[in-house]
C-alpha cells in the first residue's frame, strides 16, 4: 500500500482531496490529511472511510513534521511557498516524493542532485498558474517545433475571476478566489521583466497596474492583461532563448488595474511597517491616514484631489463600493497597511455560497515555418459550481492529484522538476480534458508582425 500525506487543507484542496480519496480504492493507497487547524483537515476528509485519516500539524515543529513524513511515500504540500523547504528536507531524509503547486525556488533546485540520487520526484509548479499554463504552453510549443517551426513570439495570461453570472452590481467584477494576501501584495516582487519585439522591458513595482493591454478571449469577452513577475526566467525552461517576445501576465476585467493602482498610490498595499491604534479607527479613518491634513475637507474630497479623479469617475465608484469610506471598524489594534486593506476588501470580495468563479487562460504563439510567419491563439475557460466547488480549487488541485497518481504508478523522471516534459503534460492535460472538462481551443490568426 502506498501512503500519501497531504499537508495543508486550504481552499485549493477542495477538489484534490476527493480525487485522492478515489485512489484509495483504485490504487491501493492510504491518505492522511493534516493541517494546523485540525477541524479544517477533518472537514476536508469528510465522512470517514477506510485508510483515510486526518490530524493536526504545525510544520514549524520539525519533530512533528518528520513524524508525519516518515510514514509517507508521497507528500503533497499545499502550504505557503516559503514553508516548502523544511518539508522538502524531511522528504529527502525519509525518502518521500514531494509534489507542490508553488513556484520552484533556487533553494529547492539546489536539492536536485540529492533528490535524483535517491530516486525521488520533487515536482513543483503543478497547479494552475504555475502549472496548467506551463503544460498547455509546452504541449503547443513542442507540437510546433516537431513540425519544423521556429518560435518568435510567446505570450501567456491567466486570470482567476468571477463568472459573469455572479458579478451583479460589483463594479470591480472581481472577488477573492484564491489567497487574498497574495492578491493584495501582487506586483511587489521586484521589477517585472519581459522581452517585447527583441527589446528587454522592465516595469517597476509602482507602475505594474498602469501598464496594461486589452485582450479579447473568444467566448469570455474582453480583459486587461498585467505583466506578471519575471517572464525571463522561463526562457531556458521553455526553450525560448532566441524568441523576440516573451511575456507572461495576469487577466482582470477592464478598469480593475487603474482602480487598484489607487491603492498603490495611496500606500495601502505596503506591507513593510505596522499601524497601531486600529481598534479605535473606522475604515474611513484608515483611508484618511494616507491623505494630507485638512480639517475642513471630507475624506472623499481629499482622495479625489490626491488621485486627480472626478466624483463621477468609475475609479471613485469602485473605491467607495470597496468600503474605504465606511464607518465599520477593525477587530485588531496593529497591522500593516496591506493587512488592513485585505481586511476591508474581505468584507465585499469574499465569495458568497452561490457565487461562481471563472478561470481563463490564454496563449498567443507566433512562429516562422518555411519562410512564412504564423500565429495561433489557444484559450481555456472553466467555471466553478459555487463557493465550495470553485474552478480555482479544481484547476490548482487536480493537476497535483493526477501527478500523484503518475508518481504512484511509477516510471516518472526523477529529480527536482517542473511538469514541462511529455511524461507529465500529456497525461495530466488529457485527464483534465476528458474527466474534468478543462479543455483548450485553438484558432489560427493573422500574424501582424512588428
Amino acid at each position: 500500500m502506498t501512503s500519501v500525506l497531504l499537508i495543508g487543507a486550504g481552499l485549493s484542496t477542495q477538489s484534490l482531496v476527493p480525487y485522492l480519496k478515489k485512489l484509495i480504492n483504485t490504487h491501493d493507497i492510504s491518505l492522511r490529511v493534516v493541517d494546523q487547524d485540525v477541524r479544517l483537515a477533518a472537514s476536508r476528509v469528510g465522512e470517514p472511510v477506510s485508510n483515510c485519516s486526518f490530524g493536526a500539524l504545525d510544520i514549524r515543529q520539525i519533530d512533528a513534521l518528520e513524524s508525519e513524513v516518515r510514514q509517507a511515500d508521497v507528500t503533497i504540500s499545499m502550504v505557503p511557498a516559503h514553508m516548502h523547504l523544511s518539508i522538502a528536507k524531511a522528504c529527502l531524509k525519509y525518502n518521500s516524493h514531494l509534489l507542490t503547486a508553488s513556484y520552484l525556488t533556487p533553494e529547492m533546485e539546489d536539492l536536485h542532485d540529492q533528490v535524483k540520487k535517491e530516486g525521488l520526484v520533487f515536482l513543483s509548479e503543478c497547479g494552475l498558474d504555475p502549472g496548467i499554463d506551463h503544460m498547455s504552453a509546452m504541449q503547443l510549443l513542442n507540437s510546433i517545433r516537431d513540425k519544423g517551426g521556429t518560435i518568435k513570439l510567446f505570450e501567456s495570461f491567466t486570470g482567476g475571476l468571477l463568472s459573469p453570472s455572479s458579478e451583479g452590481s460589483n463594479p470591480w467584477r472581481y472577488k477573492f478566489t484564491w489567497n487574498p494576501r497574495n492578491v493584495v501584495l501582487a506586483g511587489q516582487g521586484g521589477a517585472v521583466k519581459f522581452i517585447q519585439e527583441g527589446k528587454y522591458k522592465y516595469i517597476p513595482p509602482h507602475m505594474v497596474f498602469r501598464r496594461t493591454e486589452f485582450i479579447d478571449v473568444e467566448g469570455y469577452g474582453r480583459f486587461e492583461g498585467l505583466a506578471n513577475r519575471d517572464s525571463l526566467k522561463y526562457r531556458d525552461a521553455y526553450g525560448l532563448n532566441d524568441v523576440d517576445t516573451l511575456y507572461r501576465g495576469t487577466l482582470r476585467r477592464p478598469g480593475y488595474a487603474r482602480a487598484w493602482d489607487s491603492f498603490v498610490k495611496l500606500g495601502m498595499t505596503d506591507d513593510s511597517y505596522v499601524i497601531t491604534g486600529l481598534s479605535q479607527m473606522s475604515f474611513r479613518d484608515y483611508t484618511n491616514l494616507f491623505l494630507a491634513y485638512n480639517p475642513h475637507d471630507s475624506v472623499e474630497l481629499k482622495i479625489k484631489h490626491y488621485l486627480n479623479i472626478p466624483q463621477d469617475s468609475e475609479i471613485f465608484n469602485k473605491l467607495k463600493w470597496a468600503g474605504l469610506f465606511s464607518n465599520e471598524t477593525f477587530e485588531f489594534d496593529e497591522a500593516t497597511p496591506a493587512q488592513c486593506l485585505e481586511y476591508i476588501l474581505r468584507k465585499v470580495w469574499t465569495m458568497q455560497p452561490d457565487d461562481k468563479d471563472l478561470i481563463v487562460m490564454f496563449h498567443k504563439i507566433g512562429w516562422q515555418q518555411e519562410g512564412q510567419m504564423m500565429m495561433i491563439e489557444s484559450s481555456m475557460g472553466v467555471e466553478g459550481t459555487n463557493a465550495d466547488n470553485t474552478a480555482m480549487a479544481g484547476t490548482v488541485g487536480l493537476p497535483l492529484g493526477i501527478a500523484a497518481r503518475l508518481v504512484i504508478e511509477g516510471g516518472m523522471p526523477k529529480g527536482v522538476l517542473r511538469p514541462l516534459t511529455k511524461d507529465w503534460y500529456d497525461p495530466i492535460l488529457d485527464e483534465l480534458a476528458q474527466k474534468f472538462n478543462v479543455k483548450f481551443s485553438e484558432k489560427n490568426v493573422e500574424y501582424a508582425g512588428y
